[in-house]
């Protein structure tokens, strides 16, 4: 809820108390600012997603992207994760934070607002995130903006997003999205405001990687085939608050051919991390950052001119063109890198059968000592096994 004046008043003289021109003061309250936003996304379940994307969710994107030089731009940027954890990175690997800029646009005027705290405590500039009630489709507070980095988590499948009024859109360079569905929406807005050597990072449902509704699977197909998709992960499931819904990270680039990196553009990278991530609650799982390590450091290694990249069975697979065309666009990691092989410890078949029958022999004879004293016990109280229904 807005808050009045009175209590925005108060807020404010509070925050102003805490010592912000010490770096380690802002980390502090920083740290203390996300663990709450966490905490109360968790509490709002369904809701809480709308504004906050898990942290090792961002941590992954940011980690695989490297955002270091440039824009680094959001489009429905929630409380201001993504740009946060660019900061995080960029300080981590003592590069310029004056080298990147931030922009952004988020429709919910709330939300809006905790993301300019979010930016204000980490003394992170936050005047190029906009807000305004029509969002990003319908009203683009960026029009002419072209970034070098794009990180973002869209709502999964939205419906409501007035794709009626804007079938004859600029954006839509690779097909008109269905207006039942913003996937392909969202990631066209993005590709639209990409630079010549930008890439893009973003959360999707799992439909997105196989759907042909509405014409989603020539939109798919399009963008495939104009050598953009750079890398596809699937996730594993209860990352998110909001929704079971499987999900997945798209990774686009506009210069695939040779910029930085090695020429990769017959070839695609899938990723199946659903094996990784640790469960903290019930509901609820994170990466732990080595995962994050694991799969940021496959992709560095696959798109480094220099990088000692090898498929692993089961985990990645660096697929060709030829092979995405034979699964008709389809991108589900998982028809690509296969199943992983058991491992084989080396102890012969014929070993292996005469210590697991010796097990079993000993497990049945232990079983008939069992059953005796069962009988045994009953008969003091006066019952049989026929009795109980043997």
């Amino acid at each position: 809820q807005n808050l009045d004046k009175a209590g925005l008043g108060v807020l404010i003289d509070l925050i102003a108390t805490i010592g912000l021109g010490d770096a380690k003061a802002q980390d502090v309250l920083g740290r203390v600012y996300e663990y709450f936003l966490g905490e109360f996304a968790a509490a709002e379940g369904k809701k809480g997603g709308q504004f906050y994307t898990p942290a090792s969710i961002v941590k992954l994107l940011v980690n695989m992207l490297e955002p270091y030089k440039g824009c680094v731009y959001d489009p429905c940027c929630g409380s201001g994760g993504m740009f946060v954890q660019a900061e995080k990175l960029v300080e981590a690997h003592q590069w310029r934070i004056d080298d990147i800029s931030i922009y952004g646009q988020e429709s919910n005027q709330t939300t809006y607002r905790l993301c300019r705290m979010n930016l204000a405590i980490r003394g992170i500039d936050g005047s190029n995130v906009r807000w305004n009630g029509e969002g990003s489709f319908l009203n683009d507070a960026h029009k002419d903006m072209k970034a070098e980095f794009i990180i973002a988590n869209p709502p999964f499948n939205d419906s409501d997003w007035s794709g009626e009024l804007l079938r004859d859109d600029p954006r839509w360079q690779y097909g008109v999205p269905p207006t039942s569905n913003a996937n392909f929406a969202w990631m066209q807005h993005m590709i639209y405001h990409l630079a010549p050597n930008g890439t893009l990072g973003l959360v999707l449902a799992n439909g997105s990687l196989s759907s042909n509704n509405g014409g989603e699977g020539d939109i798919r197909k399009a963008i495939v085939e104009a050598k953009l998709v750079d890398c596809i992960v699937a996730l594993p499931d209860k990352l998110f608050y909001n929704t079971g819904i499987p999900a997945c990270l798209w990774f686009i680039s506009r210069d695939r051919k040779n910029h930085n990196f090695r020429s990769r553009e017959d070839e695609i990278l899938f990723i199946d991390a659903r094996n990784l991530g640790e469960m903290v609650t019930r509901r609820n799982r994170v990466f732990s950052d080595d995962g994050i390590e694991r799969i940021a450091d496959t992709y560095h290694r696959w798109r480094r001119i220099d990088g000692d990249y090898e498929d692993e069975k089961g985990f990645c697979k660096a697929a060709s063109l030829d092979e995405v065309r034979k699964h008709n666009h389809v991108l589900t990691p998982g028809r690509y890198v296969g199943i992983p092989d058991e491992e084989d410890d080396g102890v012969p078949f014929e070993e292996k059968m005469a210590t697991l029958t010796k097990e079993l022999a000993g497990q049945m004879q232990q079983g008939e000592v069992l059953d005796a004293r069962i009988r045994e016990n009953l008969a003091k109280v006066g019952f049989s096994l026929l009795e109980l229904g043997e």
